[in-house]
């Protein structure tokens, strides 16, 4: 069995445990460690892309929780330089700040910015604070994560993805099979939108100001005459290069005719174009 199936199913074992029960096992820190070090190197993932559909790592998600029964309460005090200072957290010991070096080639601008420990940032990731990165999270290389964004446990963010500020990228631990936010490969997310409920924003869409994604409201398309929702077989997708805007829609019932009363729902406005190309365009110099 090779070092990788062995370390999983190790962390399957351990995750039927109790936490009394995780204290009394010798090995179970061990584990837990080469585990989060993997986490940390990008090298496992809370979700993967295979054959063109992407599957939850179960067992991934599975030792996290590991982590979190296993872990005890703890004070921690940092400075900006790393050192002990008057700034104060408490968590899980397992679950600690996010060490981050000058070996990472990632920037994280001075100012209130967290990452926690077993998430991965890929070089030449841009963090603007203050900004949250949570356990299990993934993002790719390029990527920009503006001001008072976060990005939440388990959510896959791609390569040159632009997290305008104020975006909030939902995690999920419950239940430890459901499917996390997933956002591809040059995807523009423009500011205070949220992206929630395992919703999957396929490459190059632009996601407009203020749109909130969801399982529970439909994304109406324009251009192809369409509904794009979340079903019982998988989660919301938004299409290849999609551009969504903010729109509503009437509200049902003489009650709401009477009143004129409408329901906000996202809108496929357009597909991307050069023109969309050219109003979204990334600066290299600012990665």
């Amino acid at each position: 069995m090779s070092s990788y199936e062995q370390l999983k199913q190790d962390i399957i074992a351990l995750s039927s445990a109790t936490a009394a029960e995780l204290a009394a096992i010798s090995d179970a820190r061990r584990i837990f460690t080469e585990f989060k070090q993997l986490l940390n190197d990008g090298c496992i993932r809370a979700a993967e892309k295979a054959a063109g559909s992407w599957v939850v790592n179960t067992w991934v998600k599975e030792g996290i929780l590991v982590g979190m029964r296993l872990g005890t309460l703890t004070a921690g005090r940092v400075r900006p330089d790393g050192s002990l200072g008057k700034f104060t957290f408490i968590d899980k010991d397992t679950w600690p700040l996010k060490e981050i070096t000058l070996e990472h080639n990632v920037r994280i601008v001075p100012g209130g910015s967290s990452v926690r420990d077993g998430s991965y940032l890929a070089p030449s990731v841009v963090m603007m604070p203050p900004a949250y990165v949570n356990v299990g999270a993934y993002v790719d290389a390029g990527t920009m994560i503006d001001s008072h964004a976060l990005v939440g446990s388990c959510a896959q963010v791609g390569k040159h993805v632009h997290l305008s500020a104020g975006v909030q990228v939902g995690g999920v631990f419950e239940p430890v099979g459901a499917m996390p936010v997933i956002i591809e490969d040059e995807v523009m997310v423009g500011g205070n939108c949220g992206i929630y409920e395992g919703t999957v924003v396929q490459e190059r869409a632009v996601i407009g100001t203020g749109v909130i994604l969801n399982g529970s409201t439909p994304v109406y398309d324009l251009v192809n005459g369409t509904i794009h929702r979340k079903s019982a077989e998988g989660p919301l997708v938004i299409p290849v290069g999609a551009v969504v805007v903010a729109g509503s829609r009437l509200a049902k019932g003489a009650f709401a005719v009477e009143h004129g009363l409408s329901l906000y729902t996202p809108v496929i406005v357009k597909y991307r174009d050069e023109k969309t190309d050219s109003a979204t365009a990334l600066e290299q110099a600012l990665r």
